[in-house]
């Protein structure tokens, strides 16, 4: 099945109990929907090969025999061969390599649960940006990745830990991958998973980034116990995000990043429904359903502003950041249950659960977890006005009939604002799209060119309000744009969009002359958007590929129940 088969080993009779054993399985590795071979071609340097792995949720199993579930945490070691010039690197506190041998070696000292192994190996070379933080990328990026990252790991890791207590992983390096990768960043231990097409965007990077150095904590160190609850790792690690970026860039930031989110957020919530079970923090996960597929912006979002609402109960965020420091004091290594979280946190403010906040009407601790629809209360996010009201006034500005305010607003220059601003606008452009023409041709002209010369997350946004407004005088711009592009999460959203509107020949073309450049996974996925409505095309060789990997049935599942409106950039999965 797509989810293997269970081994089951009968042990001795004789066997007493608590009596140590060990179990060998010898196996061999198929190709699996953990695994990711690239050719030197989908690399940036098309030097040499290229293979990771990503686990999460339940792809580990296709990697090597566990116990694949968040409930069960051990140690690892891995003996790993490659050919010379080929670096290997892997999520673990410890490594050597017998160059003679060509053979590396890994250990983990710390228990894990078996989808945060992980493993790398291609062309990679590193550099040191930190006392304990490294970076690892192909040649031709590594510069990049050291003018982005020099000195702020140390910074971020400093401010978590002045917040939540001792970073218990030894070191913290990060590797960027080709664009197969098929999420933006993954919080393996030790080692942290990003895709390299973030690098042009340093906001984007910054957040990323800091999400996965909270992770360390909430996440790697205490672990939901269920993929029912995914939100106790995502809530969580994105509450922690946020108080990293608060002390670090200031609270008008933070508010930012946070409205451009929860924007995001209710328009998910609106395209799926407020009764939609998948709203819920506690997903019932149904027999054979893929625990990625519950993976949404409510397990991250919902999730935070029900972490976020704890907080304020507390009166001040520094006591909930003492808390969360016994928390995981009192949970690491171990995986948990919301029960256990809810209980940590009446136990430590007793005075709380005198008050009996847990069932404060409207607000109760078993409501926030079960009932669907939206967040019960959301942050008070007037901090940000500063930065937000812009986007709001130029919204009103090109939204307000009749169109007589051009001047003001063609004045706004784009190239001052923050990332996050400019997204923000452009994102509710689109909840607005189709405009009207004469609204759209104005916008061209005003913004058209300061856009060109931005970052992907926001020359996406602008491509994807020409498309859904068919405003044909810079289509030429979407196809100068796919034919750079190698990532999912820079070729999925605008394919959904050409292929719902009136433009699906014009996409057939492009995805003719790219196919080549792109991970047969890729292919699969687009050639699947591009057959609906249309005869089957014709099938395209992926002998040896894996199969859709998790982070990708979610991309398929939700566009699907969503007639393709909602893209991986409002999922923005990072795991």
């Amino acid at each position: 099945t797509d989810y293997g088969s269970s081994l089951t080993v009968s042990l001795p009779a004789a066997l007493q109990p608590h009596q140590p054993f060990q179990i060998i399985v010898r196996y061999t590795t198929a190709d699996g929907p953990a695994i990711w071979w690239l050719d030197p071609e989908l690399t940036y340097g098309n030097a040499k090969p290229f293979v990771f792995t990503q686990g999460h949720s339940v792809c580990n199993r296709s990697f090597f025999p566990c116990f694949d579930t968040p409930a069960v945490k051990c140690t690892y070691s891995a003996t790993v061969k490659a050919p010379a010039g080929i670096q290997v690197l892997m999520s673990a506190t410890q490594s050597t390599y017998l160059e003679e041998e060509g053979v590396y070696q890994f250990y983990m000292e710390y228990p894990v649960p078996a989808y945060l192994v992980a493993l790398v190996a291609g062309d990679l070379i590193h550099a040191d940006i930190g006392p304990r933080s490294r970076v690892w990328a192909e040649p031709c990026l590594l510069p990049t990745a050291i003018s982005k990252l020099s000195g702020m790991v140390e910074r971020w890791l400093t401010a978590a830990e002045s917040l939540y207590g001792p970073y218990i992983w030894g070191r913290y390096d990060i590797v960027f991958l080709p664009p197969s990768f098929p999420i933006v960043a993954m919080e393996n231990p030790c080692l942290t998973f990003i895709i390299s097409s973030i690098l042009e965007s340093d906001e984007f990077l910054i957040i990323d980034v800091i999400h996965e150095v909270a992770h360390s904590w909430f996440g790697n160190a205490v672990t939901n116990a269920t993929w029912e609850e995914m939100w106790l790792s995502e809530g969580l690690a994105t509450y922690a995000q946020r108080r990293i970026t608060t002390e670090t860039y200031g609270a008008a930031f933070t508010c930012l990043e946070t409205a451009f989110r929860l924007d995001a957020l209710h328009r998910q919530m609106k395209l799926l429904g407020e009764d939609n079970p998948v709203s819920k923090l506690q997903v019932k996960l149904e027999p054979g359903v893929n625990p990625s597929n519950l993976m949404n912006l409510f397990t991250y979002e919902k999730g935070y502003c029900f972490v976020y609402y704890l907080s304020q109960l507390c009166g001040d965020p520094r006591h909930f950041d003492s808390f969360l420091r016994a928390y995981i004091e009192k949970y690491k290594f171990t995986s948990v249950v919301a029960q256990d979280l809810l209980d940590s946190f009446l136990n430590f403010f007793p005075e709380l659960k005198e008050q009996c906040v847990e069932s404060k009407a409207g607000l109760e601790f078993e409501r926030w977890l079960n009932a669907t629809g939206p967040p019960l209360a959301e942050p008070d996010l007037s901090q940000g006005s500063s930065l937000t009201r812009p986007v709001e006034t130029l919204f009103k500005l090109w939204t307000t009939e009749p169109l007589d305010s051009v001047a003001a607003a063609s004045s706004v220059d784009l190239t001052k604002w923050r990332t996050f601003q400019t997204v923000l606008f452009l994102d509710r452009l689109l909840d607005g799209s189709p405009l009207p023409h004469e609204v759209i041709k104005k916008l061209s002209e005003c913004y058209s060119s300061q856009l060109d010369s931005m970052n992907a997350e926001i020359r996406i946004r602008w491509l994807q309000i020409v498309v859904r407004n068919d405003y044909y005088p810079d289509l030429y711009k979407v196809r100068r744009f796919l034919e750079n592009q190698m990532s999912r999460m820079y070729t999925i959203p605008l394919y959904e969009d050409l292929c719902t509107g009136t433009l699906k020949s014009f996409a057939l073309e492009i995805f003719y002359q790219t196919q080549n450049q792109l991970h047969p996974n890729l292919r699969k996925t687009i050639q699947q958007i591009l057959s609906q409505g249309l005869n089957p095309l014709p099938a395209i060789d992926t002998t040896a590929v894996a199969t859709d990997t998790p982070a990708m049935v979610l991309e398929d599942k939700v566009s699907e129940a969503t007639n393709g409106a909602i893209s991986l950039r409002d999922v923005n999965v990072s795991a």
